[in-house]
């Protein structure tokens, strides 16, 4: 199933005793393919990959799965340390999943052919195409990116550094080494900051954690990037994306901690209680929890427009 539009990354809801809240999350994942989601990244960054139990993990993409009915393509995530991201690849594929989206290792700073290898091993638990991220410590070279481009199941990259002399030098050495076809993403934090840039390169695709509460803000911001309206795209950029980013920028973790308060504040719908992160992130403070509902409403209004 091939992934275009906005991608959407669930958060992962908890209950106030700090478990899973599966209908939340069956609601929240239903809402956003609803909504027009061009594909599901369950138990990824936005989903607290990184505090999930193996058999939390299960759950999760058996939900996504399930909720998504096969309407759009629903990949998952693994990395960590090696076992426990091997663990995720063949547990992703028994819960139905259509893809991976495989995260750095745990920690350890790796030369290009020990990450290599750790992909490799990751993606060699099941036959699930998958997506490599790079971000963190998990920094790829243009011919290591190649030789992982020639992996079978291995259909694309996404970026999350931000460093576009050296993703242009990857996606040239991979079209060098292959004419599959083989997707690039814009992996940045509210990747609609970087939007332009990384189209500039041939990039199209991008996650966009703001669908998960302002939708139809997301959906207008795309299809204007899309259709070359310039002047909404400036307005939405300067008016709601830039003091978003502003805001998540106070406290590190609240690229997460702030989706799941709009989340909750609005949702995909009228709101929907979706509870707080885990430890070591921290929830969104009140005052930023106000701040974060008037730029919800100043982006609706011009969206709207």
């Amino acid at each position: 199933m091939r992934l275009d539009g906005v991608l959407f990354f669930p958060v992962t809801p908890f209950t106030a005793d700090g478990t899973l809240d599966e209908e939340a999350l069956r609601r929240h994942v239903e809402d956003g393919v609803r909504a027009g989601a061009g594909g599901v990244f369950a138990a990824c960054g936005t989903g607290e990959f990184h505090a999930l139990s193996l058999e939390e993990y299960a759950r999760v993409v058996r939900i996504a799965v399930e909720a998504t009915a096969g309407r759009v393509p629903v990949f998952s995530g693994a990395g960590g340390p090696l076992p426990f991201a091997r663990a995720c690849a063949e547990t992703a594929a028994l819960a139905g999943a259509d893809g991976l989206l495989v995260f750095p290792p745990y920690l350890v700073t790796a030369p290009p052919a020990g990450l290599v290898g750790y992909v490799r091993h990751v993606c060699a638990a099941t036959d699930l195409p998958a997506i490599v991220y790079q971000r963190g410590n998990a920094v790829f070279t243009p011919g290591a990116a190649a030789e992982l481009a020639l992996e079978p199941n291995i259909v694309g990259f996404k970026d999350g550094l931000g460093d576009l002399d050296r993703l242009q030098r990857i996606i040239l050495a991979v079209r060098q080494a292959t004419d599959r076809d083989f997707a690039f993403f814009n992996g940045m934090p509210t990747a609609e900051m970087t939007v332009l840039a990384y189209r500039g390169l041939g990039v199209n695709l991008y996650s966009s954690a703001a669908f998960c509460f302002v939708p139809e803000v997301a959906l207008a911001f795309h299809r204007a990037v899309t259709e070359g309206d310039d002047v909404l795209t400036r307005r939405l950029l300067s008016e709601f994306y830039r003091p978003l980013v502003e805001l998540r920028d106070l406290v590190p973790g609240y690229a997460v901690a702030l989706v799941k308060a709009g989340v909750t504040l609005r949702g995909l719908d009228v709101g929907l209680d979706v509870g707080g992160v885990r430890p070591p992130l921290v929830d969104a403070a009140p005052e930023h929890v106000a701040l974060l509902e008037r730029l919800i409403t100043r982006g609706m209004e011009i969206a709207a427009c």
